[in-house]
């Protein structure tokens, strides 16, 4: 029987999309190996948001180059935003690779292995398969038209395209069928859903019908985009039971003059007003968010207002990155990189150092209460899940717990978890 193995790097939606490939390939009759050794195709679904990961990329292909010469029968193929339009550079450049195909494009994926004539079973498409897991990752709407200065998704994952609202709730009623009880939508900019579609739905209107389906207890939706996040979609967060009270909202800077820059679309002000708004009407809300320090220009001043913003917004978590110049956006065209690395580094660990007191002394208040968990699996023999508003929850004590909803004591706590006991 052939072998597999998918190898994913970056965001939710990569990761969405290689079960997607793990499925379709279980369905004609392969099986899943534990290594690149064991198999006989490797699918690399690839990240180059950040040339971090860009270089993760680069050194698994020369990996996998030196593999290919001592195993000849393996199949290499690549998506994911390491491949863009130019396909045939790529091919150039990576000849041990025997396939290129785009983010999400599954068509391109099962043409290929129907022209190698290497499965063994009758074709066919079947996504989405039965998941182990309680939680599940459902993408609604493909790519993004905002074109951020520093953002290669646009190039990389083309225009926005939404699902039809009808596959979508057909979809999260086949995975309540199979366990799941809790799910996460998915878009680049999630919060565009529906507005390429004949009928112009919204997130609100697909959360409202997902609401009603029996069996899923939890529902949750990123990424958003500030300037996108409706007053309905907020209403529906704070109306419907099943959606969680968590949002990932990217703010990135904290001066008006980097966010134009950036081309994000709306002011610190508007930024405020926005959380404060969400925040009026779920009071229990945790809210997340994305910074970049060391944009091209950025001044010491102008980091200083993003370190303020932060400071008075008491995020449950933030996550940072150093900027990174990528070819073809318009930050690249445009400005230079002019902030040092080192200076890059100081502002990350600023910001590392002031979101941990932050985030300690939020999860504080958590010591000594109860609250409930939807099990994922387990780590270390401790049960591990997270409460509605998106908290880490390691627990000790009760049978097998995966797949349910417990109440867990809080007995202690960290910036990134909270530890306790099962009760009852």
């Amino acid at each position: 029987m052939p072998r597999y193995f998918i190898w994913t790097i970056g965001c939710q939606m990569n990761k969405a999309e290689s079960k997607r490939i793990a499925s379709y390939l279980d369905s004609i009759g392969y099986q899943a190996s534990a290594a690149f050794q064991g198999a006989n195709l490797v699918v690399l679904n690839t990240c180059v948001v950040r040339q971090s990961a860009e270089d993760k990329v680069l050194g698994t292909l020369s990996l996998l180059k030196g593999l290919k010469k001592e195993h000849t029968g393996l199949s290499i193929l690549v998506t994911g935003c390491f491949v863009d339009s130019n396909t045939e550079e790529l091919k150039r450049r990576f000849p041990h690779v025997d396939f290129f195909f785009k983010a999400g494009a599954y068509s391109e994926l099962i043409d290929w292995i129907q022209e190698q004539g290497i499965s063994t079973r009758e074709q066919g498409i079947n996504f989405p398969k039965p998941s182990p897991s309680p939680c599940a990752l459902v993408p609604i709407i493909q790519g993004c038209n905002n074109f951020c200065s520093y953002c290669i998704v646009p190039y990389r994952r083309g225009r926005e395209v939404s699902r039809p609202l009808k596959e979508i709730v057909c979809e999260v009623e086949m995975l309540a069928k199979q366990g799941t009880k809790e799910i996460t939508l998915l878009g680049q900019n999630v919060n565009s859903y529906g507005h390429d579609l004949p009928t112009n739905p919204d997130l609100a209107d697909l959360l409202t019908e997902l609401n009603s389906i029996e069996n899923i207890s939890r529902i949750r939706f990123l990424t958003n985009h500030p300037k996108d996040l409706s007053q309905k979609l907020i209403g529906a967060m704070a109306s419907l039971d099943k959606v969680c009270e968590h949002v990932e909202l990217p703010v990135q800077a904290g001066d008006d003059d980097i966010l134009r820059a950036m081309k994000r679309g709306y002011s610190v002000e508007q930024y405020r007003k926005l959380v404060l708004a969400i925040r009026h009407c779920i009071p229990q809300l945790s809210l997340s968010t994305d910074i970049i320090v060391g944009f091209p220009g950025e001044t010491e001043e102008q980091f200083g207002h993003t370190f303020s913003l932060l400071e008075e917004m008491r995020f449950d978590v933030v996550h940072v990155a150093v900027y990174s110049p990528r070819p073809r956006t318009i930050a690249w065209r445009k400005y230079k990189d002019s902030v040092s690395l080192e200076v890059k580094k100081q502002r990350f660990n600023k910001i590392e150092q002031l979101q941990t007191n932050i985030a300690t002394e939020i999860n504080s208040i958590y010591q000594g209460k109860i609250v409930e968990i939807l099990v994922e699996g387990e780590k270390k023999g401790k049960w591990y899940g997270r409460t509605r508003n998106d908290k880490l929850v390691f627990s000790q004590g009760g049978n097998d717990c995966s797949g349910q909803l417990i109440e867990v004591k809080i007995e202690k706590f960290s910036p990134w978890a909270l530890q306790g006991k099962v009760v009852n």
